[in-house]
């Protein structure tokens, strides 16, 4: 009798570890990314950043580090409007000035930035990038904007196809095989 009470309690703790193994390998492989601003060239008034923000998929716990010279430059989160308007007499969120700033985006919406040294910000200097929910189906990707504010153009990002989807698909096959073969072993 205790040795059958000892193969069954034996057998839920192998089954808990394997959940456990799944559970943990899925989590290790949804991960944040980080992406420099500009890439080499960094924040500066040289660079087209709509044409940079559409190369990459933005999402829920990213980073967006601004490297420029902090005196030349520096990174405003603005309000859709002042990001429009360039003037940053109001809708200002936040202020970046060290040269090596880290935004952490942690709620799915649209993100402004812009330059506020003087002519830096009608001279291009200013990045907006769409943050989507961790691992998002494809109908919200196809979601429409109804404000009025949505008539002006904003470029979307291609659909998802970075690095980190690509590792947890790999990743979830690999840990459902290593399950499954601990699961036969164990029962078979």
């Amino acid at each position: 009798m205790v040795d059958k009470k000892t193969k069954i309690l034996k057998n839920y703790y192998s089954v808990f570890l394997v959940i456990l193994f799944i559970n943990a390998s899925f989590f290790k492989c949804v991960r944040s990314e980080v992406y420099t601003v500009g890439d080499g060239e960094g924040w500066v008034t040289s660079s087209n950043y709509g044409s940079w923000s559409q190369k990459y998929n933005f999402t829920v716990g990213d980073v967006l580090v601004f490297k420029y010279l902090k005196e030349q430059h520096n990174t405003y989160e603005v309000t859709e409007a002042t990001y429009r308007s360039c003037d940053t007499s109001s809708g200002v969120i936040a202020k970046y000035e060290s040269g090596n700033d880290e935004v952490n985006l942690a709620l799915p919406k649209k993100y402004w930035f812009l330059c506020n040294v003087a002519g830096h910000c009608f001279g291009g200097m200013r990045l907006v990038v769409d943050v989507k929910p961790l691992l998002s189906s494809t109908s919200d990707t196809n979601n429409t904007n109804t404000d009025s504010s949505a008539n002006a153009p904003i470029e979307q990002p291609p659909p998802p196809t970075s690095a980190a989807n690509n590792s947890l698909e790999k990743w979830g096959f690999f840990t459902y095989f290593i399950a499954f073969w601990i699961f036969i072993k164990l029962y078979g």
